[in-house]
């Protein structure tokens, strides 16, 4: 981005312009406001991290040009982040967030995701009623595996998300913050609305699909790229749609790193409207030949919801989805002590197949490593 430096001052002093109309003079506070709360969600999440007990170092908020010789003397380089110890199993961290009315598709989303190696966020918005949000957290308090392993949390401070702006985003990165903080040993990073179910089970596996480090990226900042260009995009209509797609084109450690593809199958009218149509059962075939992992969007208990419980994940109404580890839960239903000692087992469904075939073609497509980032 490229700022104009102010014009010098003139010889003589011209006089003084008639003051705006009032209008003109508060244009300046929308922008100031949203500034304020980008500047405050990043905050937060910095006190995140300081209050589970890691250190946090002064960042340079200026990007000053350095030669190898004196790169000691700076703190970014000393902020790169350890990789993640290798692991047999990916572990996933999911985003599921929602609105008024959605707290019992954002259940059964849930339900059909849960995985004990996994760790979850849950966020119903502003619009929802606090009674629907305390129902929702009474509903995971009050369930005993989830309770058992831990790993879901829901969001009890709401945030204010809509389609427009950057509050989009700000919930994203608060929610990346939580799960971090609560459990920080996943992989990926995955975030998904009550409209999205999976296709697959979590045996043999988003908008997005993010990995574990480029979110530390995006909430430590240690370059001050990320709140560059979250600054930048507040002033945008649809932030979600651009931010993490500049952020991660532009930081040298993370441009190579991208998959041209959302993980999603989705239906748009033709011509395209703002939002894609509601999937029905006439879409079922469609979703099961795409391979994506998820698909989106689906209407409230929609029967096509059903269809794909039972022909693609095996599902019980208001059960879990089958796998290793909740095969051996239900043989020692009666000992509410008992753990599941080896979450690693896996018992990969056919969407594992799918889901391979959708990846290796990905990935062996002619010309991949031209089009990460153009």
């Amino acid at each position: 981005m490229i700022i104009p430096r102010r014009c010098e001052a003139m010889d003589t002093k011209p006089s003084p312009p008639p003051p705006p109309p009032p209008l003109q003079q508060r244009k300046w506070a929308v922008p100031l406001l949203a500034s304020v709360l980008l500047s405050s969600v990043l905050l937060s999440a910095s006190l995140l991290f300081l209050s589970s007990g890691q250190t946090l170092l002064f960042l340079s908020f200026s990007q000053i040009p350095s030669s190898a010789a004196d790169e000691s003397l700076f703190v970014e380089p000393k902020l790169r982040l350890p990789p993640l110890p290798a692991r047999t199993v990916p572990r996933l961290a999911y985003l599921i967030s929602g609105s008024a009315g959605d707290g019992r598709s954002l259940r059964r989303t849930l339900r059909a995701l849960y995985h004990p190696t996994n760790r979850y966020a849950l966020h119903l918005d502003l619009e929802a009623p606090p009674a629907e949000r305390l129902e929702l957290a009474a509903a995971v308090r009050n369930d005993s595996v989830y309770a058992r392993f831990g790993n879901v949390q829901v969001v009890t401070r709401a945030n204010l998300v809509t389609y427009r702006g950057p509050t989009m985003v700000a919930n994203t990165l608060h929610a990346a913050a939580i799960l971090l903080k609560e459990g920080g040993d996943w992989d990926w990073f995955i975030n998904l609305s009550a409209s999205d179910y999976p296709l697959v089970t979590q045996d043999g596996s988003a908008w997005m699909m993010l990995s574990h480090q480029f979110i530390e990226f995006c909430l430590w900042g240690w370059d001050n790229l990320p709140r560059t260009v979250l600054m930048y995009y507040a002033n945008f209509l649809s932030s979600p749609e651009g931010y993490f797609h500049t952020v991660i084109c532009n930081a040298p450690e993370f441009r190579n790193t991208t998959v041209n593809h959302d993980l999603h199958f989705i239906s748009w009218d033709n011509p395209p409207k703002q939002h894609p149509h509601f999937l029905t059962l006439d879409d079922f075939a469609r979703m099961v030949d795409s391979n994506a992992p998820f698909a989106r969007k689906f209407g409230r208990d929609d029967p096509v919801l059903n269809k794909i419980d039972k022909e693609l994940l095996g599902r019980d109404a208001d059960g879990f989805v089958p796998g290793g580890w909740y095969g051996a839960l239900k043989m020692n239903r009666t000992d509410t002590h008992y753990i599941v000692r080896n979450v690693n087992e896996l018992r990969p469904g056919p969407g594992a197949k799918r889901l391979r075939h959708l990846v290796t073609g990905l990935l062996s497509a002619d010309g991949f490593d031209e089009k990460h980032c153009i």
